[in-house]
C-alpha cells in the first residue's frame, strides 16, 4: 500500500506537508521506542500514542513510512515541524489500534 492510498480514506488526516508516495510494508503498534528500535523496519507504519519529539527521531532513524496516532490523540506543532523537516507522515484517525489493524488487514496487509 501507499501512503497516499490510505489517505483516500477520510479516516486517516495527514497532518503535516511531507511526501506521500512512501511504501507502507508492514504494521506494528507500539509505545516503546527501544522495543520499535529493534524491531521497525523501512517501510513501517507505526501506531502509537506517544507524543513527544523522539517519535519522530525513531522513525526518521529506521526510514518508516509514518507514524500513525489514534484516537485523536493531539501532537504539538513542534512534533509536526520535526516531522516535516524528517520527511515523516503523521497521521490521525479517530479509530483504535485494532481498528486500524483491521482497515490495513481488509487491503491485505
Amino acid at each position: 500500500m501507499i501512503l497516499k492510498d490510505l489517505l483516500q480514506d477520510s479516516r486517516f488526516v495527514l497532518l503535516n506537508e511531507t511526501s506521500t508516495d512512501k511504501e507502507i510494508k508492514n504494521l506494528k503498534c507500539c509505545d516503546l521506542l527501544s522495543w520499535m528500535m529493534a524491531k521497525g523496519e523501512q517501510g513501517t507504519a507505526w501506531i502509537t500514542v506517544q507524543t513527544h519529539a523522539n517519535i519522530v527521531a525513531v522513525a526518521s532513524l529506521l526510514e518508516f513510512s509514518c507514524i500513525i496516532v489514534p484516537e485523536s490523540i493531539e501532537l504539538s506543532s513542534e512534533i509536526l515541524e520535526k516531522a516535516h523537516d524528517e520527511d515523516i507522515a503523521v497521521i490521525s484517525t479517530s479509530l483504535d489500534a485494532y481498528e486500524i489493524f483491521k482497515f490495513f488487514n481488509s487491503k491485505g496487509l
